[in-house]
């Protein structure tokens, strides 16, 4: 958390002051405007460490709605003042570079230039402007349409191993809901829970992440959920916000119930959790094995999967595994199983892509879609809710349908 106020700090006030120092300095003597120029960031500091510091432990649990609306108020004010800073900087660098080479050449024993090389910092400053413009509009429409902006994605996974009864078998894949971030929005998740009904799956899997910290965020929203409907079911598996480790327990009892609190509820709804267990799939006179494992992240991520206990007796059987973290696929399902097919979350895509990349990639190599090794393959789900910041732009959230075809050699 401290880590993330210095962040904040930094982004919200070194482009303020660079502004205030390259621009408001110069034209404006009045104290009292000079001092409004700074009131909108004070403002959104003192707010932060109210919520964060001076609420009790667990803001993040106890004031999600105001600690996420606070996020989207500091992105739209930081984004485009970064950006224009930049772009600023920029006309200031080509500015120099250009006196620079200006008197070079007015030097030279050659033939000197007719005029000096003069860059204008003016179209610099214009695209800055433009930019922050077109910044703060993104923001404000991925706080508001983005989040809710759900996308259906078709996908096919082709294998030579598929049974020929499962053949145009379909799979509706939802991830990351984070329910605790819709609370107050039940429209919201009544309209997911409609639109992945409407794709009339044969199977519908979860992987990972319902809640944000405590299991009783589910409660007001298990009607809906319940009305998740497929006819071999609904199967999820655990991810690493189940867990509720990112919440301040009083021991070590509380969290322990707090999870068993959740297997209870998803249980009530309907769906089976897959703890490191796997069942058999029939269709059309074929069987298929669905594995389920518990959370297998990277550190500082939880590590309880038990891939062995969960494969025991489906070796040779088409296989698809539910695992939250897609970084599961390199660590351990390719180099020590013949799982065909992995199903993933967690990554979010960090909730925006541009251009089709997201800083995702920085830190997963597969982050977003179909990744393939050889006839195997890993899908990567980018999820529905958010995290903290109430916003997606170009990361829509997604319900996965994926049509699994027999491969004709």
């Amino acid at each position: 958390m401290h880590r993330i106020t210095l962040i904040l700090l930094l982004a919200l006030l070194l482009p303020d002051l660079y502004i205030y120092l390259v621009y408001i300095v110069r034209r404006t003597k009045n104290f009292a405007w000079r001092a409004a120029f700074w009131l909108p960031s004070a403002v959104l500091v003192v707010l932060y460490l109210y919520l964060i510091y001076l609420t009790g432990d667990n803001a993040l649990a106890h004031h999600p709605q105001a600690i996420g609306r606070l996020a989207i108020a500091v992105m739209a004010l930081a984004v485009p003042k970064i950006l224009f800073m930049l772009c600023s900087l920029l006309g200031i660098l080509c500015r120099g570079l250009g006196r620079c080479l200006s008197a070079a050449l007015l030097h030279t024993p050659f033939r000197k230039p007719r005029a000096p090389f003069i860059v204008h910092r003016t179209p610099f400053t214009a695209i800055g402007l433009v930019l922050g413009v077109v910044s703060f509009v993104n923001v404000i429409y991925g706080a508001t349409a983005g989040i809710t902006r759900f996308q259906v994605k078709h996908v096919t996974y082709e294998s030579e191993r598929l049974p020929e009864g499962f053949d145009g078998y379909r799979i509706a894949q939802l991830s990351d809901i984070h329910i605790g971030s819709w609370q107050g929005r039940p429209e919201a998740v009544e309209k997911l829970v409609k639109l992945t009904n409407e794709q009339q799956a044969d199977l519908i899997v979860f992987t990972g992440d319902l809640v944000n910290q405590q299991s009783h965020e589910l409660d007001s929203f298990r009607p809906t959920l319940s009305r998740l409907q497929a006819p071999d079911g609904v199967y999820s598996v655990l991810g690493n916000h189940d867990y509720g480790t990112y919440y301040r327990w009083k021991n070590s009892r509380q969290e322990a119930d707090n999870l068993q609190y959740l297997r209870e509820q998803q249980q009530a709804m309907g769906w089976r959790l897959l703890d490191n267990s796997h069942v058999i799939l029939h269709h059309r006179g074929d069987s298929i094995a669905l594995i389920g494992v518990e959370n297998d992240g990277e550190p500082p991520f939880p590590q309880h999967a038990d891939l062995p206990r969960a494969t025991e007796g489906t070796q040779g059987m088409f296989s698809i595994l539910l695992s939250h973290n897609p970084t599961h696929w390199r660590r351990e399902v390719l180099p020590e199983s013949d799982i065909d097919l992995m199903l993933a979350g967690h990554t979010h895509a960090m909730q925006m892509t541009l251009f089709g990349r997201s800083l995702a990639s920085l830190k997963y190599p597969e982050w977003s879609g179909m990744y393939r090794e050889g006839s195997r393959a890993l899908y990567v789900n980018i999820g529905i809710g958010y995290v903290g910041l109430p916003f997606r732009f170009g990361a829509w959230p997604e319900i996965t349908v994926i049509t699994l075809k027999k491969k004709r050699s």
